[in-house]
């Protein structure tokens, strides 16, 4: 799942960044409110984190463009400012949710997950095609031959796969929703992370597996 962070203030956002990496989150993040738009409009991410204090565009003003353009992504501000009426006018302005800081981690943690529940239409916290499954609360991926949990990337690439059953992803999506939209990463860096998931599969004696397009993508596919 692919979050993106506009905060400016630097060693929150390092510190937010590192928070959801750890959680198998992809990010990227941003330091104003015309990069914020920029991103938005050339990514697809899953949710938004929002400061309201920043240079060059304020955060609100980012967020009632995002809606006047049609933009449904669900929105998180994050923010100082902890008067009602900031949270009413956040909310009314467009914003799934607010929280003011400082703030605890798990409760930010828990905000994130249930503002981005709705993207996926996923309530249950497994995903599963033929006889393997992965339980995205606990990075596990299970099969007849046991379980693996999984590393941060091989858990996006393996989320990714599961959630586009039989639909070739091209190797640019890999690298723009896992590794970033700024990413200076090499496109063979995906096939030596499909050779780890294929390997698990392999020892899971999995049904499925992932096949290659040559210069194109790769596919989860029933084994035949």
């Amino acid at each position: 799942m692919r979050i993106l962070l506009a905060e400016d203030e630097r060693s929150l956002s390092r510190a937010i960044v590192a928070l959801l990496e750890r959680n198998n989150y992809s990010v990227d993040a941003v330091y104003d409110g015309e990069e914020a738009l920029a991103y938005l409009e050339s990514g697809n991410y899953d949710g938004l984190i929002l400061d309201l204090m920043m240079p060059k565009l304020d955060g609100l003003s980012v967020l009632r463009r995002l809606r006047a353009l049609g933009n449904p992504i669900p929105v998180l501000i994050l923010t100082a400012k902890s008067e009602v009426d900031d949270k009413v006018l956040g909310l009314d302005s467009g914003a799934n949710d607010y929280l003011t800081k400082p703030f605890s981690t798990p409760e930010l943690m828990a905000r994130i997950r249930a503002m981005t529940r709705g993207t996926t239409g996923q309530l249950q916290s497994q995903l599963s095609f033929g006889n393997l499954t992965l339980d995205q609360a606990t990075f596990v991926l299970s099969g007849p031959g046991g379980s693996f949990r999984l590393a941060n990337k091989e858990f996006q690439m393996m989320e990714l796969l599961l959630r586009n059953p039989r639909q070739l992803i091209p190797t640019e999506r890999f690298l723009e929703r896992i590794w970033g939209y700024n990413s200076e990463v090499e496109q063979n860096v995906v096939w030596v992370y499909i050779s780890y998931l294929r390997k698990k599969l392999a020892a899971l004696h999995a049904d499925v597996q992932i096949r290659a397009a040559r210069n194109a993508g790769y596919s989860l596919e029933e084994t035949p």
